[in-house]
């Protein structure tokens, strides 16, 4: 086995090891976030599926659906990142994604208990 072959192979192998060198995709972080991959959960104001959408935004249909769910948040941020990136001419980090999906009022000066959970969101995805 070279040497080059064999480098890779063990960075491979360490990358599996480590939990924090395998990065979420920033679907996944967000479900994770917002309710640890639960399709039944349902926040303190009602909010809905693993994503923990606002029933006022849910556009109807089962919201344990994780596909449904998935769909209908993409949607969400659609307009906000479209927003977003016309204001700012880039698009957002991910922390700044994740402002914008929890309370995109506050994307410039997001509150203590937003950035905190912006901040774990932002570890989840980071390494990709």
């Amino acid at each position: 086995m070279t040497m080059r072959l064999l480098s890779l192979i063990v960075l491979i192998s360490i990358s599996t090891l480590i939990p924090s060198a395998r990065a979420m995709d920033r679907w996944s972080a967000l479900s994770m976030i917002e309710s640890g991959n639960n399709d039944a959960a349902v926040g303190s104001v009602g909010e809905i599926s693993r994503y923990q959408i606002r029933p006022t935004l849910w556009p109807g249909g089962n919201p344990h659906n994780p596909n449904l769910a998935l769909n209908v948040a993409q949607r969400i941020m659609r307009a906000r990142l479209a927003r977003f990136e016309h204001a700012y001419n880039r698009t957002p980090s991910d922390f700044e994604f994740y402002v914008l999906w929890n309370a995109p009022e506050q994307v410039n000066h997001p509150r203590r208990a937003v950035a905190r959970r912006a901040e774990r969101f932002a570890n989840l995805v980071c390494a990709r």
